[in-house]
């Protein structure tokens, strides 16, 4: 007999979060889970089950890279921006990705995340007419790896293996998540890239992440130095995080919060003030991800929701009907 899985929240915590409306007519809902913390850190509004654990995939790249940068590497700017980044492969990414790797000599084959494709539809296209085909380089988390595989060399780690939960460099990386979340993982497993991914709640992913984007670089603290370092560098390049026309990118560069999406529905977002927003989608959508963070930032007085109206458009959250445009994706919490 096979042993149970854990499990994240189910239906019966689940809260609506959005709504799909088509020609005035709701035809669907996404449900999930969210706690929003004051600039304090204080639980300022729970909805859902926000104490049920969940796999923050993607949203784990902060720790990750600063379990990095507290390990040897010295990561400024875009570079620390592409080191958190779930980027989207444009020419322009995979210099910076190849510019980690030539700091120590470290070959492409090393990256252990999986060949593929850029993520930016005209790289792509770019990509396939040339018949380069997929590449370890174009995955969207290979500037995480890059900076891994950097912290490895800097400390004479084994690089085979550095993907394996009792490397060191991973096993830093857990105690960093558990340093700034306060929480020990209920489970562990792997994350679609390769690296180790750990299931905590989500008031905790909110309280690690309300630490990272309420960091300074003159803090006493060299890791809490890193991580404002890391907040800094995301939110003043936007465009590394993600890529051009993407939503987090937007947000970013837009309206200054620190933002993060990861893989199956799970939100990040820190506001300037520090007002910080975690969610999840019980169905693991992730259209509705950065609408639902933002409303929640904008209800608790951390951004003007004329702000987030402007910005609105270019979410992908329009319905097409033909030749026009016929509804919306929106926030309905």
């Amino acid at each position: 007999m096979s042993t149970p899985a854990t499990e994240t929240f189910a239906f019966a915590d689940a809260v609506e979060l959005a709504v799909v409306e088509r020609s005035g007519f709701v035809e669907s809902r996404h449900g999930g889970s969210a706690v929003v913390l004051a600039p304090d850190g204080t639980v300022l509004r729970s909805l859902g089950n926000p104490a049920a654990p969940v796999f923050p995939r993607s949203t784990l790249k902060p720790f990750q890279a600063i379990a990095s940068m507290t390990s040897g590497v010295t990561l400024r700017g875009e570079d620390a921006a592409i080191a958190t980044a779930s980027h989207s492969g444009t020419a322009r990414h995979v210099e910076l990705v190849r510019g980690l790797l030539a700091r120590a000599g470290i070959p492409e084959s090393a990256l252990g995340c999986p060949p593929a494709y850029p993520q930016d539809v005209e790289t792509r296209d770019a990509v396939v007419r040339s018949g380069t085909g997929k590449q370890r380089i174009y995955m969207t988390c290979s500037g995480k790896h890059a900076a891994m595989l950097l912290a490895c060399v800097a400390n004479d780690w084994p690089l085979e293996s550095y993907l394996d939960s009792e490397h060191p460099l991973q096993k830093r990386v857990l105690d960093v998540i558990e340093r700034f979340t306060g929480e020990r993982p209920v489970a562990s497993g792997i994350d679609g890239c390769g690296t180790p991914v750990h299931a905590i709640s989500l008031l905790a992913l909110a309280r690690g992440m309300h630490r990272v984007g309420t960091s300074t670089p003159a803090s006493p603290f060299a890791i809490f130095r890193e991580a404002g370092v890391l907040a800094e560098a995301v939110r003043e390049n936007g465009w590394v995080v993600a890529g051009p026309g993407q939503a987090d990118t937007v947000a970013i560069d837009r309206l200054g919060v620190f933002a993060k999406f990861g893989a199956e529905g799970i939100m990040v977002m820190v506001a300037p003030n520090g007002t910080t927003v975690t969610l999840k989608t019980l169905d693991g959508s992730l259209r509705v991800g950065t609408i639902v963070a933002l409303r929640l930032l904008a209800d608790a007085g951390a951004l003007q929701h004329q702000a987030i109206d402007a910005i609105e458009p270019e979410l992908g959250l329009l319905l097409s009907g033909g030749d026009g445009i016929v509804g919306r994706i929106r926030a309905s919490v």
